[in-house]
């Protein structure tokens, strides 16, 4: 039985609300161990995240179902986790690896919570990388869009998988998809959005001579390159740098945004905010 706990949770902005958190986490025998909360005052929402222990190990549906009653009290949504279950992510790529190394490399070593049970793409390129981790790969051509979305979906429950990670699959996502795994879908865009959106950012952003570079993972909406932003990390650069220096610099910075962003994502400490997030650190 688990012992430690995460409880995320959002709702309109009155007083009392950590009040009645923790009462009930001291009523039901337990110890706050982290507490982290944010007012929106533009918007009146209230966002909490606590991490906690329980003195009896209990089941997640026993925690749950013993919340219940305070989270309606106060018209609460919330997400309530085991602290020390890995998150399940499937990771999606097409021809470029660094994103795809670097998150098995950190999973591999135990500096991401997560486990992948699986690695897709629509090219074959990156399936040794996979088999040197001794993760399934499967390749699913793009050519049939709806049988390869299809198939995803097949795999994300047949492996009860929490997260679908992006990491550099250079097709887009129907409709649908997004609308399937919304909320649990992260993307790396190799530029600092909102700038340099769509094809050859690099390239975009060389023609404009910037001094900045930069990565932005998001979660994954309809809206191409518009979903909540999680994560951004940048790069000074100069006039001597080329278009191709401009690529191979971000690749870096695009890795180590990624792997941050999910992360965050499989510690809890992202919460929906509209089309923004509130992020604890």
């Amino acid at each position: 039985m688990p012992s430690t706990f995460i409880l995320t949770l959002s709702c309109p902005d009155r007083p009392g609300l950590v009040y009645a958190v923790t009462r009930w986490i001291a009523e039901s025998g337990g110890n706050l161990l982290d507490s982290q909360q944010f007012s929106d005052t533009t918007d009146g929402e209230f966002f909490l995240r606590v991490h906690f222990d329980v003195v009896v190990p209990r089941s997640l549906d026993e925690v749950r179902s013993g919340f219940d009653a305070v989270a309606a009290e106060h018209d609460m949504t919330y997400r309530l986790v085991v602290a020390e279950q890995p998150l399940r992510a499937l990771v999606m790529v097409s021809k470029e690896g660094h994103c795809l190394n670097d998150l098995l490399y950190r999973q591999s070593a135990g500096a991401l919570n997560i486990e992948i049970p699986a690695i897709v793409s629509n090219h074959r390129d990156l399936e040794r990388l996979a088999s040197s981790y001794e993760v399934p790969f499967h390749h699913v051509p793009a050519g049939d869009k709806p049988a390869a979305e299809a198939r995803l979906l097949e795999l994300v429950t047949e492996l009860d998988v929490d997260l679908v990670v992006l990491a550099r699959y250079m097709q887009i996502l129907s409709d649908d998809l997004c609308r399937s795994l919304d909320g649990r879908a992260i993307n790396i865009h190799h530029s600092f959005l909102p700038s340099f959106k769509g094809a050859r950012p690099y390239q975009q952003a060389h023609d404009r001579g910037v001094k900045l570079i930069g990565a932005t993972a998001h979660y994954v909406t309809a809206d191409l390159d518009e979903g909540p932003i999680i994560e951004q990390g940048v790069l000074r650069v100069d006039h001597r740098r080329t278009a191709a220096d401009l690529a191979r610099a971000g690749r870096d910075v695009e890795a180590q945004t990624l792997s941050r962003a999910v992360q965050l994502h499989a510690e809890s400490r992202v919460l929906l905010n509209g089309a923004r997030t509130v992020v604890f650190d």
